[in-house]
Parts: C-alpha cells; sequence; structure tokens
C-alpha cells in the first residue's frame, strides 16, 4: 500500500489529499504531518505560495519516509487585476519526481487584502473575525465562504492534487 505524507495536520488538507490519491491510486496511507513551509504564513506572491508548497512536500516525505510527499500551500497574489487567493499543490515521489498543479483564484475583496497586508494576519484568522468564527480554515475555508458551499475547501484542494498526479499516472506523456 502505498504511504503518502501530507505536509499539514489540518484535516481538510489531509482529507482532500486522502480522497484525491484514493481516486487515483486506490487504497493509501495518508498521514498529516506538521513541516515547516520555510516561507510566510501568509505567502504574498504565486512564487512563494509554490515554493511553500514544494518545501512541505520535500519536508514530509522525508520526515515519514512515504512513497509521496503532498505540499499544499495557499496565499494571496497580486495582479493587475486585484489579488487573487490562490493555491498551489506540489507532490513528489520517492524516485525525486515532482508533479504540480494549481488551485481556485478566487478574486479578493479589497477590503480583506487590506487588513491582511497592513496587519501582516493570515487570511483564515481575518475571515474568523470578520465571520464570527473560529478555525474558518479547517472548515469550509474563505473560498467556501466566497461562494456559498458550492465549493468547499476539501474541493478546492482535491481537484488540484488529481491535476497534479497526472504527473505520476501519464508519467509515458511526460
Amino acid at each position: 500500500m502505498l504511504k503518502i505524507a501530507v505536509g499539514s495536520k489540518n484535516p481538510v488538507k489531509v482529507e482532500a489529499v486522502k480522497s484525491g490519491f484514493e481516486k487515483v491510486f486506490g487504497d493509501c496511507e495518508v498521514v498529516g504531518v506538521s513541516v515547516p513551509s520555510g516561507v510566510s504564513e501568509m505567502p504574498m506572491s504565486f512564487s512563494e505560495i509554490a515554493q511553500g508548497a514544494k518545501n512541505r512536500a520535500l519536508n514530509a516525505i522525508q520526515t515519514l519516509k512515504a512513497d509521496y510527499g503532498v505540499g499544499l500551500e495557499g496565499g494571496l497574489n497580486d495582479t493587475e487585476l486585484g489579488t487573487f487567493l490562490a493555491g498551489f499543490v506540489a507532490i513528489v515521489n520517492k524516485e525525486g519526481v515532482w508533479g504540480y498543479a494549481g488551485g481556485e483564484g478566487l478574486f479578493m475583496p479589497e477590503k480583506i487584502v487590506a487588513i491582511v497586508k497592513k496587519e501582516k494576519r493570515e487570511l483564515g484568522d481575518v475571515m474568523d473575525e470578520i465571520r464570527g468564527l473560529k478555525n474558518t480554515k479547517q472548515h469550509e475555508g474563505c473560498i467556501g465562504y466566497f461562494t456559498n458551499n458550492l465549493i468547499d475547501r476539501k474541493d478546492s484542494f482535491e481537484k488540484p492534487v488529481i491535476c497534479a498526479l497526472s504527473r505520476f499516472s501519464k508519467k509515458e506523456l511526460f
């Protein structure tokens, strides 16, 4: 059975990885482990988001001596159109082969972006405060809130996990 190390103990992320891997490869052992991302707690560029995901994947696979390491990272990415909530998935196998995918790109309200930037806070904490809730990022997340749960946080991670796995399931094309 494949052993998958997820560079996070967040149950939403672990479940998204488990669901994605099982859809592609069948039964897998999926274990979350707390590892450093090596980037800001709230990444503020696509480059930083991607680097955080790669660092988490590599740290996870090395920590648990798994078949695959998975890093999932989210953050804000400024563009000429405005700021987007962006996600990135990096998957590395024990042979050192990488698969990547980007996640949903949610256009963010400037009011929320300004709070995150000015106060240097994580988006999840700002969303908790705005909504009067706790642990938004371990439940529906920002994506769930803004889409009225038509896209929940688990789904927003599961789809890019499956996309990143195409590097391994269609390896003859790479």
